[in-house]
């Protein structure tokens, strides 16, 4: 018997004893983590939330398996957000789509989550119709035509199944039941109904594929007005996807139990912790790159140096600089690049490694004197 199967669903119940401590403890975390943002200045809360959000998105999709360049998001949501930076690059349909559904979600928060919103958010997600190489019902709940919706693993004719989700013909009744709680008034606290919100939703599953995207998206968005804020600062997506099999593990076994979720919100929480704790991280590197910059505009870089300044300072970001990797970046040659290299390297912007010869390389200083 699934979840969805049993007689009290979808009446949750949960032991708020258990949960007491783990709560507490997060109301703390989040509340220092908001203050500390609260007493830095406009631009630098400002980067903090774009590269919260550059994570969240990025870190969603890889859940899923798909790769999306970290420049591509986080100029997308630059864009989005009308925020005015260097170093802009086009971004791809999907991750545009990605994107918009969202800053929807949590610079929109206070709006009422409809069936409406969904549907554009998943015709977000998917704007060619197509999801891998499958033509799939957009913008509409999933069909009783697209078969069973089940998470499944394993060879061909043997493989596991990991959940069912309802049958088609249930996704209305289900999904009007689901959104009148997501806005109803509550004496839940707040953060508990985020966990809810992502297992119930990702129990539906109502979509032919998205899904997990979207109940994180939601989850999110519970989570804003949790805080009451639209800035994000933590990125729950980032610690799911540093735990991704416990992740699924915790799914699978509250998909075979009963409505009592207890487990499922005690792990949510405690993964929901570790994401405020690890904000501490964003933070440092955000205050980083504001010294930096603040060192480098004294006497202003040209615009190829500027380009690979911004993308050592990615989080994606492989290895470290050389003569014919700057080239490459900069669309220049590499007399201009070792050019540029020394330059730098001057002004103390670039510390060169022990090693030299062919294996010559750089990176950022580590402290700014």
């Amino acid at each position: 018997m699934w979840i969805h199967e049993h007689k009290d669903w979808p009446n949750f119940i949960w032991d708020d004893k258990v949960l007491t401590y783990d709560l507490a403890d997060i109301r703390h975390r989040q509340g220092h983590l908001l203050g500390r943002m609260e007493g830095l200045g406009f631009e630098l809360k400002r980067e903090a939330n774009l590269t919260t959000l550059t994570n969240d998105v990025v870190n969603s999709s890889a859940i899923e398996g798909e790769n999306l360049r970290s420049e591509e998001v986080r100029s997308s949501i630059a864009r989005q957000l009308g925020m005015d930076i260097a170093g802009l690059v086009p971004a791809s349909r999907d991750v545009e789509g990605i994107v918009e559904m969202m800053l929807n979600a949590t610079q929109q928060f206070e709006i009422p989550l409809t069936k409406e919103r969904l549907f554009d958010w998943h015709a977000a997600l998917f704007p060619t119709g197509r999801s891998g190489m499958h033509r799939i019902t957009v913008g509409a709940w999933r069909t009783a035509e697209a078969g069973p919706m089940q998470v499944v693993s394993g060879p061909i004719g043997n493989e596991k199944v990991h959940f069912e989700a309802p049958v088609a013909g249930k996704l209305d009744r289900e999904m009007t039941t689901f959104l009148k709680w997501f806005d109803a008034k509550s004496k839940i606290d707040p953060v508990i109904r985020a966990g809810i919100a992502h297992l119930w939703f990702v129990t539906i599953h109502p979509f032919e594929d998205g899904n997990g995207r979207i109940a994180r998206a939601i989850a999110d968005m519970a989570l804003a007005r949790a805080d009451g804020a639209s800035n994000r600062y933590y990125s729950l997506s980032s610690q799911i996807e540093s735990e991704r099999k416990d992740y699924y593990e915790q799914l699978e076994r509250q998909q075979r139990s009963n409505p009592d979720i207890t487990g499922w919100i005690q792990w949510f929480l405690g993964c929901l912790g570790r994401s405020v704790s690890n904000a501490d991280g964003t933070l440092q590197s955000v205050l980083f790159k504001a010294q930096l910059w603040e060192k480098i505009n004294r006497q202003p870089v040209n615009e190829r140096q500027r380009l690979v300044i911004n993308r050592m300072l990615e989080d994606d970001f492989q290895g470290h600089m050389n003569t014919s990797k700057y080239a490459k970046l900069s669309k220049c040659s590499k007399d201009t690049a070792l050019r540029d290299i020394q330059e730098l390297k001057t002004r103390g912007v670039f510390v060169q490694n022990p090693s030299g010869g062919r294996s010559t390389s750089y990176r950022l200083p580590g402290e700014l004197t």
